[in-house]
């Protein structure tokens, strides 16, 4: 006789696992309306032809914005036949020539050779072909603050947004996603005299908005009776201490193969806890797999320290790496929008700006996946 308790090889805990991808649209968005209704409305001159107006979406990761982005862009496309709307992962895509070939891809399908074409070759086809179809470009720098770190963001932006001036009729809108805006500071006059976006905060999700947004995740995700309110309570509690609700997403997929790989048809306490173990990790690993060599080391240097004043860090970094203050400073902040590091005035020493330096994530975590990736 058959335990019902037990799940059958050929059974699953899940109704719909694609709500449970991290890159998933869904219908019902809920808790940023004010958000939405910001962009939509920052948009809407592209329904007449139109350049949008620029937006700079903020907020810690984790928290909508790039799915806000991309909500927007596919209402866009519905209603406006005219728009060429692109997302660009700045992450992967750190320079103006990565960019541009990334748009470049969109138009016309095809990568453009990796050497030997210039970047105003391209950036000439590219105008061309917008001109004649007579197309809007929106274009989406997700992570703007990569190219900020790089030093790439005011080429690139000044490319986009002036590209009106040498070649009438252009219509280019800009859409940057961030972490924190203070990594603007880099943009020049030039660049500001043009963005000037239209700024739409994202911020933490609140302890009931995450519930309220598992809860509909485990609606569609997951058969009946599957989640219990103790369980979803138990994610939502792991995914409050970082805020970023793709961690929570990610811990409810993984929970559910955990419960699988018991046989059992509902997932436990120890599924999620067994899952949140992997799963944090997971995603701090795959951040910083995409730090440069000089950050990752600041980073083990601030792990292995543990609190340490700004000065004292850096000294250290400077014997390692030979860089100067300026690099160091800039790495600092980076890690700090990251979520890796708070970098905090002591109120004490010369006029209280001391920094302290110190890790908001766990020192043997942080040393586990620079050693994965050495």
């Amino acid at each position: 006789m058959t335990d019902k308790n037990i799940l059958l090889w050929d059974e699953t805990l899940f109704k719909e696992l694609e709500v449970l991808e991290p890159d998933y649209l869904p219908d019902y968005f809920p808790h940023r309306d004010t958000q939405l209704n910001t962009l939509r409305f920052a948009l809407r001159p592209m329904l007449r032809g139109m350049r949008p107006v620029n937006c700079l979406l903020v907020g810690p990761p984790g928290t909508g914005k790039t799915s806000a982005v991309m909500k927007g862009f596919k209402e866009i496309e519905t209603h406006a036949k005219n728009v060429l709307a692109i997302k660009v992962n700045c992450q992967i895509d750190s320079t103006r020539f990565a960019v541009v070939s990334r748009i470049y891809k969109k138009i016309f399908g095809i990568s453009p050779p990796a050497s030997g074409v210039a970047f105003r070759k391209l950036f000439d086809n590219i105008v061309d072909s917008l001109i004649r179809s007579e197309k809007v470009l929106l274009v989406a720098l997700d992570d703007l603050n990569y190219l900020c770190y790089e030093g790439h963001a005011n080429e690139v932006l000044y490319s986009l947004l002036r590209a009106h001036e040498e070649f009438p009729g252009i219509k280019i809108g800009v859409i940057g996603i961030l972490n924190d805006a203070s990594d603007l500071y880099r943009l020049d006059a030039r660049v500001n005299s043009v963005f000037l976006p239209e700024e739409i905060a994202f911020p933490r999700y609140e302890y009931s908005e995450i519930r309220d947004i598992l809860r509909d995740r485990v609606k569609y995700g997951f058969y009946p009776k599957v989640i219990s309110e103790e369980v979803l309570n138990l994610t939502v509690a792991y995914v409050e201490r970082t805020g970023d609700l793709r961690v929570g997403i990610d811990l409810l997929k993984r929970s559910g193969l955990n419960a699988e790989l018991r046989g059992s048809r509902k997932v436990a306490a120890v599924d999620v806890e067994k899952a949140y173990e992997a799963s944090k990790i997971l995603h701090l690993c795959r951040g910083i797999s995409l730090l440069l060599d000089s950050e990752k080391k600041l980073l083990e240097l601030a792990a292995k320290k543990g609190e340490i004043q700004a000065g004292e860090l850096y000294k250290a970094f400077h014997e390692q790496t030979g860089l100067g203050y300026t690099r160091f400073y800039g790495i600092v902040n980076k890690l700090r929008s990251l979520n890796y590091v708070d970098a905090n005035f002591s109120g004490k020493g010369q006029r209280g700006r001391t920094r302290i330096i110190k890790l908001k994530l766990e020192a043997a975590d942080i040393l586990n996946c620079l050693e994965k990736k050495a």
